[in-house]
């Protein structure tokens, strides 16, 4: 901080950030000659994401600037010591979003058909060739799938397993989150008013097909508010002004190499869901509810 900051201007507070799975997230509260303001620190401090924090943190550093030429609502980067060269742990330094994660079942489908919006308006970003990001990596593969222990329906899983064993299907590529869900949105407003005013965590972000970005929100959204809520998911997408693959079996093909990514432990991903108020979210919710959406992705794709 001392490096990036006036030198009249200083820290006031620190608050820690709710709702994040992979980072640690402190609102720093300043105030010098200016006035007040506050920046967000992002610091990666379980093993896993330090091992990997300078390609992740490298990569948001570069969206961030790149975002900031268009109308997605992301954050300014501030800057970023992806090494750890002065922090005590890697990190990424940016401006405060306005607005709120909301997880609450009421307003549900609204906030929905504003996800699907926004992903449209991502998707379409022109990017050159110097600009194009990473090509996606998938988060599933038929030899790391565990079906969980306590199912009743293990041909299921292995139906399911058998579909993305086939090669990846072509597709037309456009520019991805890669982690797009309720979790990684802000909203404020209510009823009519309901805005998105947010979109956060691009350190997956990549190029592949829109289905991925739509699979991984759908997944979410059946997660948190039931299957119904995940399966309408891409009908609102669509309804944007999205494309989607025209064929079944290959949107199912993205829809699966997703859903299969949260198995076996599921429960994982609702931690900071609970944190925010979620403790519905048992285990044994959610794993019946990613089953259940695996079943519906079938009749409905297949």
């Amino acid at each position: 901080m001392e490096n990036v900051l006036p030198e009249a201007e200083r820290i006031e507070k620190v608050v820690r950030l709710h709702g994040g799975l992979t980072s640690e997230m402190r609102r720093l509260d300043l105030c010098g000659p200016a006035g007040r303001r506050s920046l967000v620190l992002r610091s990666f401090v379980n093993p896993f994401h330090v091992r990997h924090a300078e390609g992740l943190l490298t990569r948001e550093a570069t969206v961030l600037r790149l975002l900031g030429d268009t109308d997605v609502p992301a954050a300014t980067l501030t800057a970023v010591d992806a090494t750890a060269q002065y922090c005590d742990h890697p990190s990424l330094l940016m401006s405060l979003l306005p607005g709120s994660v909301r997880l609450a079942p009421q307003g549900a489908d609204d906030r929905a058909e504003l996800l699907a919006r926004q992903l449209v308006r991502i998707h379409r970003l022109p990017v050159t060739a110097q600009q194009r990001p990473r090509i996606y990596e998938a988060w599933a593969s038929p030899e790391q799938v565990t079906p969980p222990a306590a199912t009743e329906r293990p041909e299921l899983w292995q139906r399911a397993v058998d579909v993305i064993r086939r090669e990846p299907p072509a597709y037309q590529g456009c520019f991805l989150h890669r982690d797009f869900h309720p979790g990684n949105v802000l909203f404020t407003g209510t009823d009519r008013d309901l805005r998105i005013s947010g979109v956060v965590d691009w350190v997956e972000t990549s190029w592949g097909p829109a289905d991925l970005d739509v699979a991984h929100c759908s997944t979410n959204l059946a997660l948190l508010h039931g299957i119904p809520a995940g399966m309408r998911f891409a009908d609102h997408y669509v309804a944007a002004g999205g494309t989607l693959a025209e064929e079944g079996a290959t949107h199912l093909y993205w829809r699966l190499l997703d859903a299969l990514g949260f198995a076996p432990d599921v429960e994982k991903v609702a931690d900071p869901w609970r944190e925010l108020g979620r403790v519905d979210l048992t285990a044994s919710v959610l794993m019946q509810r990613l089953e259940g959406y695996i079943e519906s992705l079938f009749s409905r794709y297949a």
